[in-house]
């Protein structure tokens, strides 16, 4: 696939063929039992075991230290899962036939490419009640949706205050316009996904990135329990990612589609 180096990160040898077939390169991620065929975020300098807590994130820290570096500059350098791949053309269907497989002409103003947003809102009731905190619960914005904002949403799936808890952690370029992004925005691009042909900014990225979910862990450790906070690291990371990449890039939002695989 020329100009385009695809990573898809997957916990299941068994997507290996299918992932080939889309000439993307596999990644395992996990402890299952991936062969020599598969690359691997547990060698070299990694943070493999935190895997179960930071999601592709691990993958990413692998990258970053072991392999960027390797990679001709000018690349498109992209990520997708298992299940979430990027759209070959917009007007397209959903289908492996529109699995992306080249540069499309669209992108070459842009330096990345990021998910569609998401909104945060409405969020149903009964996720509130299931999910939130009681004192959340009691807040008037769990019933407007016009003020369920990045933040709120937040809250509600992965813990009160805890992201502004980490935001507290942050660098002093990005800690209060982060802050200012999550308050005042009602969507986010979504699924941890990017493609960048500018290596120097994913490496700005990955300094800042790191470093912060590295001290994110001295509030919030390793014994997390139920999905929404077991991943608290990628989930600021994705909120992160949907912040840092609109400020500092000259982006294109990209649709991305769910593809379930195991029926391929």
């Amino acid at each position: 696939m020329q100009n385009l180096k695809m990573f898809s990160l997957c916990l299941f040898p068994r997507h290996f063929s299918t992932i080939k077939k889309f000439n993307y390169i596999p990644v395992g991620l996990g402890k299952n039992n991936f062969d020599d065929n598969w690359l691997r975020d547990n060698t070299g300098e990694n943070i493999s075991e935190k895997n179960p807590f930071y999601g592709e994130y691990t993958f990413h820290y692998w990258l970053w230290k072991n392999h960027l570096d390797e990679i001709e500059d000018g690349t498109w350098i992209g990520f997708c899962g298992y299940r979430y791949f990027w759209k070959n053309d917009i007007n397209f269907g959903n289908d492996r036939s529109n699995v992306l497989r080249d540069i499309p002409e669209k992108w070459k103003d842009f330096d990345a490419i990021i998910a569609d947003q998401q909104q945060t809102y409405p969020i149903k009731l009964s996720k509130i009640f299931k999910n939130a905190d009681p004192e959340l619960l009691l807040n008037y914005r769990s019933y407007i949706k016009r003020k369920q904002n990045i933040k709120f949403h937040f809250q509600v799936f992965h813990g009160k205050n805890s992201l502004d808890s980490a935001i507290d952690l942050l660098n002093d370029e990005d800690r209060e316009p982060f802050r200012e992004y999550v308050n005042n925005n009602y969507s986010f691009h979504k699924w941890n996904m990017f493609i960048c042909k500018s290596k120097p900014k994913i490496v700005k990225y990955y300094s800042i990135i790191f470093p912060w979910l590295k001290k994110c862990e001295k509030i919030f450790g390793f014994n997390l329990d139920g999905y929404g906070k077991r991943r608290m690291y990628g989930f600021l990371a994705e909120r992160f990612l949907s912040y840092w990449f609109t400020k500092n890039t000259n982006y294109l939002s990209w649709p991305v589609f769910k593809l379930n695989i195991d029926q391929e």
